[in-house]
């Protein structure tokens, strides 16, 4: 029993330890967000990166989201012959999923393993090749330099991001229930927007950034506990989308017991 306490207190105190330097990053950034300005050039470097060049495969992502949401909606009411009486609810429903859940989530998802894990990878390698050491030799802050900018632009632009998923998951909702059950426009978006509420938008776009936020500062830790050549460049790049998207997943889940 002995070693197994023994181990069991070890990850407790290595969660706290690693818990305790995350908040100093956040504090960092924190501290260095009103220079936001003078550095804006660096948070728009990162911003094209994190929304422009993400913009394709999120597009891509959230119309085959509407499609599969419109998909399951309509199998579950076609499955108990109520697809005629649930026909001016069904384009509500899945707006109010799409834009409170999947699109939020799942924008997130694709961010952590695209920019989250790219994010640990480049900073990874600039640890494991002393580039951190030289900056700090140069008298720059790391945390000004490389954290801040990537958090300010992933905080930025996942709610931009966000909003185009929105409008192409509901597009490809509209789509698939047209081929599949002859939906009109006006009978699917009219159901929409007499179901449709501002709180859901905001809910969306809050969610966004703060998954965002949280994917940001997760690879700039991770990136800088890097060690151990590019073999621990590896491993960081793996841990980075893997405790990001379990993050999402926890806060998303905290977020609508809070909330709903």
């Amino acid at each position: 029993m002995l070693p197994f306490f023994e181990r069991f207190g070890r990850l407790i105190l290595n969660f706290f330890k690693e818990f305790g330097n995350l908040s100093l990053l956040i504090a960092n950034v924190v501290r260095y967000i009103p220079r936001c300005f003078k550095d804006r050039k660096l948070i728009i470097e990162q911003m094209s990166i994190v929304g422009a060049e993400s913009l394709p495969l999120v597009v891509l992502i959230g119309a085959f989201t509407g499609a599969i949401a419109a998909l399951q909606a309509t199998n579950l009411f076609a499955k108990f012959n109520l697809i005629a009486i649930a026909r001016p609810f069904i384009g509500g429903s899945i707006s109010t999923v799409v834009l409170t859940e999947l699109t939020p989530v799942l924008t997130a998802l694709v961010i952590a393993g695209r920019v989250g894990g790219g994010i640990a990878a480049q900073i990874g390698t600039m640890s494991v090749s002393e580039q951190l050491d030289a900056l700090e030799m140069m008298a720059i802050d790391k945390n000004r330099y490389l954290a801040m900018p990537r958090v300010v632009a992933a905080l930025t632009m996942m709610p931009v991001l966000a909003v185009f998923s929105n409008i192409v998951a509901l597009a490809g909702a509209f789509v698939l229930t047209n081929i599949k059950f002859d939906f009109s426009s006006l009978t699917f978006f009219e159901s929409v927007q007499r179901f449709f509420s501002m709180a859901e938008v905001y809910t969306s776009l809050f969610k966004s950034s703060l998954f965002g936020g949280v994917t940001a500062l997760i690879g700039c830790y991770v990136g800088f506990s890097t060690q151990g050549g590019a073999e621990g460049v590896g491993q960081s790049t793996v841990r980075a989308f893997t405790i990001s998207a379990a993050s999402i997943l926890i806060l998303d889940a905290i977020f609508g017991a809070i909330f709903n």
